[in-house]
């Protein structure tokens, strides 16, 4: 996989194992390998979680955004891990949260807004241990930001 190419929803499906409903990220571009990369969500009224998130005024709830943030960042240490040949694409290896140090929600994110994610990485340890900064934004308004690290257990 060519990862200077803006990735789609397929192309993320061969890297993280994320699917309907839980796939919060449509879209990853200006991935630099073990460094950063950009991702994106279109938020759309018709998403499951606002039939019982606040029904009478749509917010997307802050840990799917979260979410949204560390599926960036499984994105982000996968393709770093490909491009070193230390993990094949399609591996059955998973990323998981093992802590978020701090999270802040800001601005609420509501249907219609296109989130901006910009993820870090900040440390890592080996190919096992990973901690992520992440930042979500509407427009250009920072609506959260969180520190969070994961781990990927069978990774050498």
């Amino acid at each position: 996989m060519n990862f200077q190419k803006t990735l789609y929803v397929e192309d993320i499906k061969q890297i993280i194992p994320h699917r309907y409903p839980f796939l919060f990220i449509d879209k990853v571009e200006d991935v630099v390998f073990g460094s950063s990369c950009v991702a994106y969500k279109n938020v759309s009224g018709n998403e499951w979680f606002f039939q019982g998130h606040f029904p009478n005024y749509n917010v997307m709830p802050g840990v799917i955004i979260i979410e949204a943030m560390a599926q960036a960042a499984g994105v982000l240490a996968f393709a770093t891990l490909i491009s070193e040949n230390a993990c094949k694409l399609g591996s059955s290896d998973f990323v998981y949260f093992t802590s978020i140090e701090y999270a802040k929600f800001k601005i609420p994110v509501i249907p219609g807004n296109v989130v901006r994610f910009v993820i870090t990485i900040d440390q890592r340890r080996g190919n096992k241990f990973w901690k992520f900064n992440g930042k979500a934004f509407v427009d250009d308004a920072l609506a959260d930001e969180a520190c969070f690290r994961a781990m990927i257990p069978e990774a050498a």
